[in-house]
């Protein structure tokens, strides 16, 4: 018993319940055996290498002290003439050493993303230090919907990002008009294992649409059916312009339960808190 004047009385808090939808799959990135991982590294390296593809960037001034600022206030005059040719050297050589080849290559995970939902890559490469695993995670469905080979090459960032002048790779896609990497691309694609998501499947299984057509009997429902076929070829067209999705079939994703939050409370209209 609490006795008046000794302590205040204080609401518990309310715990707030939120319902989310889980995924019942679990994606991972296969792993790729040790010889072949050597391999892929050193065909990118020495292609790399070969090419001399480069970023350079400037050189990060450090900060100087105000006494040291003040020592060398005399000599300002005999330096400025040699420090202006240097800044026009460095502007010159600043960037990546050769456009038309960087243009081939997607680098990171951001770039990599908009050329895979864009179809332009033809091979994937993810490192494996990248963490959490969610930030290459979602690339798995988005490469097996394109039908792209995509791997997990660990080390990946450490060997290939100095040579291209960057602190980090996470991620490097091959892009189909790479005519440098052709060669490259070819010999690792058969190293990397399938990806496996349980929603498509790769297969030559006659589709729905050719089962249902040959039971249909009545001219009526023939009609019917080859109208819609004519709606869908012309959607298909407008949207597949590189794509063959003839092989991929999706399967539904079945909802057992939805449960609500019991706990959400809900804000009563404008006009009924002006009457209370």
């Amino acid at each position: 018993v609490i006795q008046r004047g000794t302590a205040s009385l204080r609401k518990a808090k309310k715990i707030n319940v939120k319902t989310c939808l889980d995924d019942p799959y679990v994606i991972q990135w296969k792993t790729i055996d040790g010889d072949d991982m050597h391999f892929i590294l050193q065909a990118l390296e020495e292609r790399i290498k070969h090419i001399g593809l480069k970023k350079i960037e400037t050189p990060r001034k450090k900060r100087r002290s105000i006494t040291k600022k003040r020592e060398k206030k005399c000599d300002t005059t005999n330096s400025e003439l040699p420090k202006e040719k240097e800044t026009e050297g460095n502007q010159q050589e600043i960037g990546w050493t050769d456009l038309n080849i960087r243009r081939q290559l997607a680098i990171g995970v951001n770039e990599v993303t908009k050329a895979l939902e864009k179809n332009e890559l033809i091979l994937l490469l993810v490192c494996k230090s990248a963490k959490p695993d969610m930030i290459t995670s979602h690339l798995i469905p988005l490469s097996a919907s394109r039908a792209t080979p995509a791997g997990q090459v660990p080390r990946l960032s450490e060997t290939i990002a100095p040579l291209l002048g960057l602190t980090s790779v996470l991620a490097l896609g091959f892009k189909r008009q790479s005519d440098k990497f052709t060669e490259v691309v070819e010999a690792i694609i058969p190293k990397i294992p399938a990806l496996e998501v349980p929603w498509i499947q790769y297969g030559t299984e006659p589709s729905a649409a050719d089962s249902d057509s040959s039971e249909i009997q009545d001219p009526e429902q023939l009609a019917e059916a080859l109208g819609e076929e004519l709606t869908s070829q012309k959607r298909k067209r407008a949207e597949s312009n590189q794509l063959d999705f003839s092989k991929v079939v999706l399967q539904p994703l079945k909802i057992k339960k939805l449960v609500p939050n019991p706990n959400k409370i809900r804000k009563p209209p404008r006009k009924k808190r002006k009457a209370l």
